[in-house]
C-alpha cells in the first residue's frame, strides 16, 4: 500500500487541508502576505540608514539622510497594529463572501484605536524625562508591539461587524436611486455604530475599573507568552518539521507555516528591524529572516543541497536532467520543479533529509547567534534572495553570517548524498520490476 493510500496518510492530509482551510488562519495568511513589502522596504531603509549611508556621510549631514529612513520606519514599522487589523478585517470580510469588506476593514482598525490609551507618556525631545500627554497616539502600541492586539481585534471586530451587518432590522435602504457607495454607507450605519460603541465601551471599563487598556493586557498575557513558546528554538523546529513534512503528501508547507508560525517570527523581525533602527539591543534571535536564510536554503528541505548532491552522486539520467532544470531556480529558493519533478511528494527515500536539514541549519543559525559567533539577524529580505547574500543582507552586513550558512549549506550537501543514493537504488528497482511485468 501506497503511504498516501495509507490510514495514516489519508488522515493527515484530512487534517491538513482542513487546517489549511480555516478560515480565520486564511485570513490571517492573506493579511500577512499582503503587507509583507512593507516589512521587507522597511528592512532595506534600516539597512541604508545604519549600515550604507553611515559609509558615505557623517555628523549633521548623516541624521539627515537617515530621515529619510525614518520616515518609510514610521510609515511601516511603526504602524504594524494598524496595518494588520486592517488588512484583516479586509480579507477575513471577502473570505466569508460579505459584500463590503472596505467597510470591514475600516472597522477593524478604527476598533483597534478605540482600544488604545488616550494618555501616553513621551519624552520630549533633548529631555530625560517623560511627560503624559492626552489626545495623541504612540507609536508604542501603534507599531510592533501591538500587532497581536492588532491581529485578535481585527478578527473580533471583523466577525461582530458581519455578524451585526446580516440582521436585517438594523440595514437602512436608501433605494436604488442614490449612488452605490453612499447605499453601502448607510446600509452598515448602524452595524458600525454598534460596533465601535462596543469596543470603545470595552475600552472605558477597563480604563475607569483598572487604568489599563487591551492593548497593553494582549501583548503582556497573550503576545509575549505566546511568542516566546512559539518562537524558541524548540517551538520553530517543532512547529517547521511539521510544516515540511506536508511536503511529502503534496501539501504546501504554508498551511501549517504560513498560519501558525510565521505570524509570530514576523514580529520577531519588525521588533528587531525597529530595535536596530533605533539603536536597541536586539531581542529576538529566532525569526523570519533566520528561518528563511537557514531553513530555506534552495526552498523548502535545504533543496539546493539536494540538487548538489545529485550532480555528484547520482547515476539516475531523470533525477540529473530534472536537477538541471531546477538549479537556477533553486539558487532563488523556488524549488516547485525538485517537489514535483524529483519528486520529494511520496518519495519516502528523500524524506528524512528534507525534513532534518530545514532544523539543523535553524539550530546551527540559533547556536552560531546566541554564542555571537554571528549579528543577529534585523533585516527582513525577499524570501527569493540567493543563499549566502540574504544572510549577509539580514545581519547588515556581517560576513560571518555566510561562513555559518557555508557550513549548513556542506551539512546539507552531505546528508543528502547517501539518501541520494539510496533514491537511485529504488528507482532503478522499480523499472526493473516494471519492465519484468511488460
Amino acid at each position: 500500500m501506497g503511504l498516501e493510500n495509507s490510514k495514516f496518510g489519508q488522515a493527515f492530509v484530512k487534517f491538513a487541508v482542513k487546517l489549511g482551510d480555516e478560515i480565520h488562519l486564511r485570513s490571517l495568511r492573506d493579511a500577512f502576505a499582503t503587507i509583507m513589502p512593507l516589512y521587507i522596504l522597511a528592512g532595506l531603509a534600516t539597512l541604508f540608514n545604519n549600515t550604507v549611508f553611515t559609509w558615505i556621510f557623517k555628523g549633521k549631514t548623516l541624521l539627515q539622510v537617515q530621515y529619510w529612513g525614518t520616515m518609510l520606519s514610521n510609515a511601516t514599522l511603526n504602524v504594524s497594529s494598524l496595518l494588520i487589523a486592517t488588512m484583516i478585517g479586509y480579507f477575513l470580510a471577502k473570505n466569508r463572501g460579505f459584500n463590503n469588506p472596505i467597510a470591514s476593514a475600516m472597522v477593524s482598525m478604527a476598533a483597534l484605536i478605540t482600544m488604545m490609551p488616550n494618555t501616553v507618556s513621551l519624552i520630549p525631545t533633548g529631555s530625560k524625562k517623560a511627560i503624559d500627554v492626552t489626545g495623541a497616539l504612540s507609536f508604542s502600541n501603534m507599531g510592533t508591539t501591538g500587532m497581536f492586539a492588532g491581529i485578535i481585534i481585527g478578527l473580533l471586530a471583523t466577525e461582530l461587524f458581519i455578524w451585526v451587518s446580516h440582521i436585517k432590522h438594523l440595514q437602512v435602504h436608501l433605494g436604488d436611486q442614490v449612488p452605490p457607495a453612499v447605499g453601502n454607507s448607510f446600509n452598515v450605519l448602524i452595524p458600525i455604530i454598534l460596533v465601535l460603541s462596543f469596543f470603545a465601551f470595552i475600552s472605558t471599563v477597563l480604563f475607569d475599573t483598572t487604568s489599563m487598556n487591551l492593548i497593553s493586557l494582549i501583548t503582556t498575557f497573550i503576545q509575549e507568552p505566546l511568542r516566546h513558546i512559539g518562537t524558541g528554538v524548540v517551538g520553530t523546529i517543532i512547529i517547521y518539521t511539521l510544516a515540511n513534512l506536508l511536503w511529502l503528501f503534496g501539501i504546501h508547507l504554508s498551511v501549517i507555516y504560513s498560519s501558525i508560525l510565521e505570524p509570530l517570527l514576523i514580529i520577531n523581525i519588525v521588533q528587531n528591524t525597529a530595535a536596530y533602527s533605533a539603536g536597541h539591543a536586539i531581542p529576538n534571535v529566532i525569526n523570519l529572516s533566520l528561518v528563511q536564510s537557514f531553513g530555506l536554503i534552495g526552498g523548502s528541505g535545504g533543496t539546493l543541497c539536494l540538487l548538489v548532491a545529485t550532480f555528484l552522486v547520482s547515476r539516475n539520467k531523470a533525477a540529473r536532467n530534472v536537477s538541471k532544470l531546477a538549479a537556477l531556480p533553486g539558487v532563488f529558493n523556488i524549488n516547485e520543479p525538485v517537489i514535483f519533478g524529483y519528486p520529494i511528494v511520496y518519495n519516502v527515500s528523500l524524506i528524512i533529509p528534507f525534513i532534518l536539514l530545514p532544523s539543523i541549519g535553524i539550530f546551527i543559525a540559533w547556536l552560531a547567534t546566541t554564542l555571537g559567533w554571528m549579528s543577529p539577524m534585523v533585516i527582513q529580505v525577499p524570501w527569493t534572495t540567493p543563499v549566502f547574500m540574504n544572510a549577509f543582507l539580514a545581519t547588515s552586513g556581517d560576513w560571518r553570517s555566510i561562513v555559518v550558512q557555508a557550513v549548513v549549506v556542506l551539512i546539507g550537501i552531505l546528508l543528502y548524498i547517501p539518501f541520494v543514493k539510496v533514491n537511485d537504488n529504488v528507482v532503478a528497482r522499480q523499472a526493473a520490476e516494471a519492465a519484468k511485468e511488460d
